[in-house]
């Protein structure tokens, strides 16, 4: 048996782990609160496999809750994507965007400033940063569009405007936007797209700065084995599972996900689909090292632009 905690984003790798692996999940509330509970259990560890997005499995690493092990198909998986010690990888490609409602918008929204309009005033909300992977990902984005802390943070004080306010959890703006509650949230596109399959006004976008093309970045199922798991051979397997060939080809069929593998390439309906979303759309690696250093101040600033 080996033990799994990680945060309940719709379909991810611990709900359709690799048939072979007698797991144990253990759900979290948020992304957050998985490398939280695990930093809790520190001196009586449970968990023996953390899955979370970034930036924090970068937080968990950084506070010496994983051990390095390199699972096995690991060497397929883009290096810039994992922890080059082999403390984490990604076993469930994913990639940051946004929802709208296409029941009450003739079309998606193209970028940013269009959501400045009063159209969207009480419509539009997003996951918190510091809390929610999403959420974060929310300033990891604008950061790069807008060329910076300080644009980034001057437009997100004039969407607040817009805004309904925090939201601890992602997966809960998803059925307010499909009801229309909101026209437009956050997400990412494997939750979202998994979400649409019983949500049918849920649509899927990327927004561009005035200008500029619609951007995204890889927000990936990230897992790492953590530091003196108590099933740890077991774990071990969990991860060699979860990276192996077979479990790789079902990741867009069963889970409406991306494969870690870059020498897996899955030709199924939803495969074709998510082929589709993600035409035009340009991915650019947000600076991780970075991001984890100075995630606290960044969330301070948003804090203060806001008032959240």
């Amino acid at each position: 048996m080996a033990r799994c905690c990680s945060a309940p984003a719709g379909s991810g790798p611990a709900r359709n782990p690799a048939p072979k692996a007698d797991v144990h999940p253990a759900h979290v509330q948020s992304q957050g609160g998985t490398s939280g509970r695990a930093l809790r259990e520190k001196t009586n560890t449970q968990a023996d496999v953390l899955v979370t997005l970034p930036s924090f499995i970068q937080q968990a690493d950084g506070k010496g809750l994983l051990q390095p092990y390199k699972p096995q198909g690991s060497d397929e998986v883009n290096g810039g994507d994992k922890a080059t010690d082999g403390t984490w990888t990604p076993v469930v490609n994913n990639y940051f965007g946004f929802v709208y409602d296409k029941k009450e918008l003739r079309g998606a929204p193209k970028t940013w400033e269009e959501l400045l309009d009063a159209t969207y005033k009480g419509k539009l909300q997003y996951s918190t940063p510091g809390v929610a992977g999403d959420g974060t990902a929310v300033l990891v984005k604008a950061m790069h569009d807008f060329g910076g802390k300080e644009p980034a943070m001057e437009y997100l004080k004039k969407l607040q405007a817009n805004n309904v306010g925090p939201s601890s959890s992602t997966s809960k703006l998803a059925p307010k936007t499909d009801k229309g509650e909101l026209l437009v949230a956050n997400g990412d596109v494997q939750m979202n797209f998994a979400q649409s399959k019983s949500m049918p006004n849920l649509g899927i976008w990327f927004p561009a700065k005035d200008g500029g093309k619609p951007t995204t970045f890889a927000l990936p199922y990230a897992a790492g084995l953590v530091d003196k798991a108590p099933h740890s051979e077991n774990g071990k397997k969990l991860l060699d599972d979860l990276l192996s060939e077979d479990a790789q080809k079902l990741v867009s069929g069963v889970g409406g996900g991306f494969p870690a593998r870059t020498d897996v390439k899955p030709t199924d309906a939803n495969a074709v689909d998510l082929a589709a979303i993600m035409t035009g759309v340009e991915i650019f690696e947000p600076d991780w090292a970075d991001i984890d250093r100075n995630l606290a101040g960044y969330v301070d600033a948003w804090k203060s632009a806001t008032g959240g």
